[in-house]
């Protein structure tokens, strides 16, 4: 009976961990994009994109690519292109082979200063002819 109860605790230990992911479906993100302010300003991330069109799951990305919280990534010095050539972050998938490559396409993510401020909502300063 101990040993039963031994090899029982360390499963009622994780159970109890996980308790607070309970209910929390694969449908369940943030349905507004998540827009990187650094390094540059600006990259736009879309998880329906992602999850719907893609059909990728949140453990697709995350614990290992991207922590869960938005903007953790951006406090690491390595968040840059560099380090999506090398395969990190959006680069383990934007590889050429799974997804375009990181190098091509730029515009699909990269909606710099303008479109950053026409998301947010803010009149471009400065008027062109």
């Amino acid at each position: 009976m101990k040993r039963w109860l031994l090899l029982l605790i360390p499963f009622l230990i994780s159970f109890a961990f996980y308790q607070p992911l309970w209910g929390q479906d694969e449908e369940e993100y943030p349905e507004e994009p998540i827009i990187f302010t650094k390094p540059v300003k600006a990259v736009v991330f879309d998880h329906k994109k992602h999850i719907e069109d893609a059909g990728l799951s949140c453990d697709d990305c995350h614990d290992e690519l991207f922590e869960m919280a938005a903007g953790t990534a951006e406090e690491n010095e390595d968040f840059n292109m560099e380090a999506l050539y090398n395969g990190k972050y959006c680069g383990a998938c934007h590889n050429g082979e799974m997804a375009f490559a990181s190098n091509r396409k730029c515009t699909t993510c990269h909606i710099g200063v303008l479109g950053w401020q026409r998301m947010q909502g803010t009149p471009k300063k400065g008027k062109h002819h």
